[in-house]
């Protein structure tokens, strides 16, 4: 049973076989202890289109590794059956069919117990694979591997995002894991805000991206390149519920001066009048907020989170602000220890920043939210796809989303570093996302 804390995972760069094979089993055992506190009726559903069932995350991890590492490396391989290749491909064309994305929660079939067998072979086909290949298997295999890792982790955080949006539209309103569980806080809780304060960052030319020395990091997070940037400011936490509790105030959901077109658009269409899973329990009462661990009141310290672009950009505009470029970011996190409130520490939700701190740098650059920037998701100078169907992993989403950094409550020990480039599109709101304002210098 899965207790509320999750390992954190060795980032190192893994050129040792055993090292690698022992790091994917502990990945793979990582994402059972996610799903194992839900019924097997919870795993099945799928709330909205963007969301998939948990089986189907476990299915279709499972897939990655059969269909991209045991069935051309593994000799004899033979799959358990092959309509899983169709109904658990995702998005890779070049691969065959797929079952449609959003039809997802109607595959009651094959059962829960039969996705978990054919997971345990794979999980031990790729083992095999990679105690038996010789060198030249195992300089081609490795990298797939790794990226498989990486991969699964990625569908950790959907895992437990699409378990909380679920949750959500139930009237019971269900707790993934009850009470505060996991390790001690970041901090104590507290009704008060930090105060809000800028760190003066210096223009220039700058490196970002990722260096293929300091181990893994996915195709889009390079090549390596330099970009000028201007003095800027940036603010030292996140902002807040607080903070966010102002601009509803100020009427921020109904005055089109701070928003961009699409985006006003979209919040009248939708009705927003607050962040994703936000709710009144009683008329004009004080707010309380859907978390993995259940309904909560609103913290006023904490991060606000569940927003979208357009959101996190509104509240810039009205707070005389603007949201920081994705390499003001990256400069800005140089040098700062990739900790903070992520998965490992069990806690679920975001944590507010400590009251004094932070060595005059920004803080919680990593972990509770992802920080919505200003940066259209595209190609870095000189990025080319990989061949073939790995190809397809990033290149073709780079139109129209938008860039998040940081990492969040939710998002796996190890996985995150300062060139990740997290994706989504500028109307979503389910990821645990919020905003960390900038300005010019």
């Amino acid at each position: 049973m899965y207790d509320g804390t999750v390992p954190p995972t060795d980032r190192k760069p893994t050129a040792d076989p055993d090292r690698l094979a022992a790091r994917f089993a502990t990945i793979r055992h990582q994402t059972e202890a996610l799903a194992a506190p839900l019924d097997p009726e919870d795993q099945v559903v799928q709330s909205m289109p963007d969301c998939s069932p948990t089986k189907w995350h476990l299915g279709h991890t499972t897939w990655f590794f059969e269909r991209l590492v045991l069935l051309p490396w593994l000799p004899g391989w033979t799959p358990v059956d092959p309509v899983y290749d169709h109904l658990f491909n995702s998005y890779y064309v070049g691969l065959g069919s797929r079952h449609p994305r959003a039809a997802r929660g109607l595959l009651t079939r094959p059962p829960l117990a039969r996705v978990l067998d054919w997971r345990a072979g794979v999980t031990q086909g790729v083992l095999d694979l990679m105690a038996s290949a010789g060198p030249d298997t195992l300089a081609r295999v490795m990298p797939l591997v790794e990226l498989g890792i990486h991969h699964e982790q990625q569908h950790q955080e959907l895992l437990l995002m699409d378990v909380l949006h679920l949750f959500a539209q139930n009237p019971l309103q269900p707790a993934y894991l009850p009470g505060d569980g996991g390790t001690a806080p970041v901090t104590p809780a507290t009704d008060t805000p930090r105060p809000l304060t800028w760190t003066d960052h210096p223009g220039g030319i700058h490196q970002i991206g990722h260096d293929p020395a300091a181990g893994f990091g996915f195709d889009n997070e390079g090549p390596r390149h330099q970009v000028l940037l201007q003095p800027y400011r940036l603010a030292d936490r996140p902002v807040t519920n607080a903070d966010w509790l102002e601009f509803m105030a100020e009427d921020g959901y109904a005055r089109a001066e701070f928003w961009l077109s699409d985006g006003i658009a979209r919040a009248e269409a939708e009705a927003w009048q607050a962040p994703l899973h936000w709710f009144r329990p009683e008329p004009d009462g004080p707010w309380w907020q859907m978390t993995l661990r259940g309904p909560m009141p609103i913290d006023p310290a904490a991060p606000v989170v569940h927003i979208s672009h357009y959101e996190a950009d509104a509240f810039a505009r009205f707070s005389g602000a603007r949201l920081p470029t994705e390499a003001e970011w990256e400069v800005a996190a140089a040098g700062q220890s990739v900790e903070g409130n992520l998965l490992p520490r069990g806690v679920l939700h975001p944590q507010p920043a400590g009251q004094t701190g932070g060595g005059g740098g920004p803080v919680q650059l990593y972990g509770d939210v992802w920080e919505w920037t200003a940066s259209a998701y595209g190609p870095y100078p000189g990025f080319r796809p990989a061949a073939g169907a790995i190809g397809e992993y990033n290149g073709k989403f780079m139109a129209n989303q938008m860039v998040l950094r940081g990492g969040s409550c939710v998002t796996p020990g190890g996985h995150v570093r300062p060139g990740y480039r997290n994706f989504f599109y500028p109307h979503q709101r389910w990821a645990f996302a919020g905003l960390r304002l900038a300005a010019d210098a």
